[in-house]
């Protein structure tokens, strides 16, 4: 799901703990976007891609 979504096989990220980083970070944002309530990963990065201030709001920040 992570590489289809994320393109994560065609991240030039390689070196370091940069890499684990991003995994890390792209896990969150999955758990974040199903605990939203979202069934599709995809629709919702759409969604949330286009409309900042609404990924935001589950983490109680402002923009």
């Amino acid at each position: 799901m992570r590489d289809v979504t994320f393109a994560e096989n065609a991240s030039r990220v390689r070196t370091g703990t940069a890499p684990r980083a991003m995994v890390t970070f792209r896990n969150l944002a999955i758990g974040l976007i199903r605990q939203a309530g979202w069934t599709s990963i995809t629709a919702a990065t759409d969604h949330y891609r286009s409309r900042v201030d609404h990924a935001l709001q589950p983490l109680h920040l402002e923009t």
